[in-house]
């Protein structure tokens, strides 16, 4: 694959690359960087947005785990940490990789069962650190939960937080200066094929041709006139005043039986709590009805918060890229043999991105991934096959 993508020297960049990712967010910017590094440096990137960051990638909280249910989520974030962990070295920027642990909290004996489930699956896939806890342990490792009902919990202390512009800056830098090509304001209306390949991308900017073809496009995935199983959804945010009741250092600390978290990050808690919120691309704040219900998990669960302001200007909504089984989408498209999808990360794609680039850049120059990924293959929803266990948030 690698010969075939020349660098064709004397075109026009914009409309004859050799490798076209459409998204330039955090997955955009890793792949495109990790194809660079591999030699592939006919790329260009484009973007719908005026900027980097124009998307959903810096309206991520920046928690990182390796904390999760099913086989092939642990690896990509064992990876992605390995990476994370070598980020500056190898990129030049601080990811904001901070290993200050995730604390899972059960109030159930069902919620438990779960979560030792998910240990022992952890440990089997080689995350030995990461433990089952008793309730005074968990009041140990964050003393500001004053919950009556635990029951236990789990721990891993190399779980922590990032910073999502952070990593997509970087890739994006370490990208432009190997001649990757980042446009913006590059709306994509659809596609010409021909014999099951695109030949081009209908854009506002006119038609852009290239050789591969890499749909990265956040929420906004099955908008491109390309067949994709990722439906958007807006997660809200709920920000405090700056405040020094909790410090940075908390674990990212995490009610497994109905979801409520909080974390501290740039002195402000965030505190989160995953409702249903109405279909589409609304990415607006709403908390006239949800951030009650959050206000009363916080207060009854975390009292020293109780005379700590919310402040309405720093609160804030997303937009995860939900696949039907919340599990990754990547992979060649099933009917289109040019075209490799990285989508459908379900709120961990920040987390995920460094070993979403590398693997999908795998797959391009070598036609093989260095983990097994054959379950996030696209083709799996048409075969009955969705991933089965859940993603534990």
């Amino acid at each position: 694959m690698e010969a075939r993508l020349s660098n064709r020297t004397g075109h026009n960049p914009l409309s004859m690359p050799s490798v076209v990712i459409v998204g330039a967010g955090v997955i955009g910017a890793s792949i495109a960087w990790h194809l660079a590094a591999r030699g592939v440096r006919d790329v260009v990137v484009l973007d719908r947005g005026s900027e980097l960051g124009a998307g959903s990638t810096p309206r991520a909280t920046g928690g990182f785990r390796a904390q999760f249910a099913t086989p092939t989520d642990i690896a990509l974030s064992l990876l992605s940490r390995e990476k994370l962990r070598r980020f500056e070295v190898e990129i030049g920027v601080d990811s904001g990789y901070r290993p200050y642990g995730y604390l899972f909290i059960a109030r159930s004996e069902a919620a438990m069962a779960q979560l030792r489930e998910a240990n022992a699956l952890q440990h089997a896939c080689g995350l030995s650190e990461a433990r089952l806890i008793g309730a005074d342990e968990v009041r140990a490792i964050n003393p500001a939960v004053e919950d009556d009902v635990i029951v236990g919990g789990t721990f891993c202390p190399t779980d922590g937080f990032i910073r999502a512009m952070k990593i997509t800056n970087g890739y994006a830098a370490a990208a432009q200066r190997t001649g990757v090509r980042f446009d913006f304001g590059v709306v994509v209306r659809g596609m010409r094929t021909e014999s099951d390949r695109i030949v081009a991308l209908e854009t506002s900017q006119g038609d852009i041709v290239g050789d591969v073809f890499i749909n990265a496009a956040g929420a906004w995935a099955s908008t491109l006139g390309i067949d994709v199983s990722v439906t958007p959804l807006r997660r809200q945010v709920a920000a405090t005043v700056e405040q020094d009741v909790l410090p940075e250092s908390m674990p990212m600390t995490v009610w497994a039986d109905d979801g409520f978290h909080f974390r501290v990050r740039d002195k402000r808690v965030l505190l989160l709590w995953p409702d249903t919120p109405p279909a589409g691309f609304d990415a607006t704040f709403d908390g006239y009805t949800w951030l009650p219900r959050v206000l009363d998990f916080t207060n009854a669960r975390v009292p020293c918060l109780r005379e700590v302001a919310i402040d309405p200007a720093a609160c804030w909504a997303g937009l995860y890229e939900m696949s039907p089984d919340h599990h990754a989408i990547l992979g060649r498209a099933p009917a289109i043999e040019n075209l490799y999808l990285a989508n459908g990360s379900s709120g961990h794609g920040v987390m995920h991105a460094p070993a979403i680039g590398q693997l999908i850049a795998e797959l391009i120059v070598d036609g093989r991934t260095s983990i097994d990924i054959e379950s996030l293959r696209p083709s799996r929803f048409a075969e009955g096959k969705a991933i089965q266990g859940a993603t534990l948030l």
